[in-house]
């Protein structure tokens, strides 16, 4: 027979290589810019929008687990306090004052600690500071076009299929031509769409702006490092709504300089968007 204290210390043991694995796992999505397999929590927030919005929903966690732990804690205490076999003559009691006061007052101080914090956060999601970069992102059934209205360019971002996928690329989430912004710019964002409703969402930055037809909103965010980002559609479109995926290259101001530069040359000449692999994502739609 095993001994208990040797058993416990086991489950002690896994409990801990599980949230070891875990842990490395949350830390290869922060590193990768998108979700893995075993992620704990959301990705490494990157820039000052994602921090609040970060700090925000570990508030919210928080009071959700001190509401659930003190309500199963009453739930306990009231099933072996008043069973039946402890109290043979039931409780008549109707009414309580203090009882009464305190379920009211108490839930309304909760919502005030979560009023506050959540106005000032989408207040400051909100007010797009002054931008460095304007980038338009449009949404298509079923692909994402860009504009860079100040540096005079647009182009198409569809995703990478089959024999497309090279060394590196992520399935459902690569893209022929990214979004390129420089690190440690302030990014005006501004969607719309062509058909009907989409959604451009990057967790990373803790953003989600919907792309509404006749519609531009706007919001912004600010990258505070270099790397690959993956968002995708997060609004249901149709029947290839999870084939449009987000990348984002965040680069240095030196590199952002030198892309601008090519495709402002790539796309000088061009009146509309290369429709051959817009037609072959519609062929395979149709399927």
């Amino acid at each position: 027979m095993v001994d208990p204290m040797k058993r416990l210390v086991r489950l002690i043991a896994g409990a801990a290589g599980l949230l070891t694995f875990l842990a490395a796992g949350a830390a290869m999505a922060q590193s990768s810019g998108t979700a893995e397999p075993w992620q704990l929590g959301m990705q490494n927030a990157v820039g000052p929008v994602a921090e609040e919005g970060h700090d925000f929903w570990n508030l919210l966690l928080w009071i959700c687990i001190v509401i659930s732990v003190f309500v199963m804690a009453l739930l306990a205490y009231v099933m072996v306090r008043f069973r039946a076999s402890a109290n043979p003559t039931p409780s008549k009691t109707s009414h309580n004052t203090v009882i009464e006061i305190i379920w009211t007052i108490v839930p309304v101080i909760i919502l005030l600690v979560i009023f506050v914090p959540s106005m000032r956060f989408l207040y400051f999601q909100d007010k797009v500071a002054e931008a460095d970069v304007t980038l338009q992102a449009t949404g298509h059934q079923w692909y994402w076009s860009y504009e860079y209205p100040e540096q005079g360019f647009e182009y198409t971002s569809i995703l990478l299929e089959g024999d497309d996928l090279g060394e590196g690329d992520k399935r459902l989430l690569s893209v022929d031509n990214p979004v390129v912004i420089p690190e440690g710019a302030t990014v005006r964002l501004l969607t719309t769409s062509t058909d009907v409703i989409h959604s451009w969402a990057m967790p990373a930055f803790f953003v989600k702006l919907d792309a509404v037809p006749g519609r531009l909103n706007e919001t912004w965010f600010r990258a505070t490092e270099e790397g690959t980002f993956y968002g995708q559609c997060s609004e249901l479109c149709g029947i290839r709504h999870g084939f449009m995926p987000i990348e984002v290259h965040v680069v240095s101001q030196e590199e952002f300089e030198d892309w601008v530069a090519d495709m402002k040359e790539e796309y000088a000449t061009r009146q509309a968007p290369d429709r051959t692999r817009l037609a072959r994502a519609d062929v395979t739609a149709t399927q």
